[in-house]
């Protein structure tokens, strides 16, 4: 079982809009997909019920509740969707879980000085620093052409990470979360931007970078 992990102690820099789209993005490759929600406001889960059974199935478990104990016998991929404020042991231990982390950030300087925080925090973990799991950031509900999307890049690119792109703040991510759906099932017409900043990050998950 492959584990993806959306991980940032920063709380509403939207880990949960970002793994229920990389859920989706699994599920349409044709994995068997489930996420663990370790919110307890159940912002995952929430979507998960509102998820039209026609499209691709996607499973869940309260990880906030029962941890990664019941997660269905068959997954291929389980996201993880972290809780936020997590550090010194409770990191370590989520950590140890995950192959794959994405950590995304958003525009402002109150995000990127936690972040910068937080990235040293995480680096120092033996995993991460063996290698044993790889790491990447995004940036996050951005405006571009905005000075705070230029500070945001130029010190994503300092992290000396992968930096997988950046992904627009648009209301295609409200209309597809209350339908219990990803941007990549919203039609073209409609999200042909955001399926454009997606690429990158689908690319870097299906390479051998994004896998210890």
């Amino acid at each position: 079982m492959r584990h993806v992990m959306v991980l940032n102690s920063k709380g509403g820099c939207g880990k949960s809009t970002l793994a229920t789209n990389l859920a989706v993005f699994f599920a349409r490759e044709g994995a068997q997909v489930c996420i663990a929600d370790y919110d307890p406001q159940r912002s995952s889960l929430d979507w998960l019920a509102a998820r039209p059974a026609e499209l691709p199935a996607i499973g869940g478990v309260p990880a906030y509740e029962e941890g990664l104990r019941n997660v269905p016998r068959g997954t291929e991929v389980l996201v993880i969707d972290a809780p936020a404020r997590v550090h010194g042991t409770e990191l370590n231990e989520l950590v140890r879980r995950a192959e794959t982390i994405i950590v995304p950030v958003l525009p402002s300087s109150i995000d990127m000085k936690a972040c910068g925080h937080f990235m040293g925090e995480l680096l120092e973990i033996g995993k991460v620093s063996r290698r044993q799991a790889r790491l990447a950031v995004v940036a996050n509900r951005v405006r571009e052409n905005t000075l705070a999307f230029q500070e945001l890049e130029a010190f994503l690119a300092g992290l000396k990470l992968p930096y997988l792109g950046a992904l627009r703040e648009a209301q295609n991510y409200v209309r597809a979360y209350a339908r219990g759906m990803g941007v990549l099932e919203l039609p073209q017409y409609l999200a042909w931007p955001d399926w454009e900043q997606w690429e990158p990050i689908c690319d870097w998950l299906d390479s051998k970078r994004s896998r210890p």
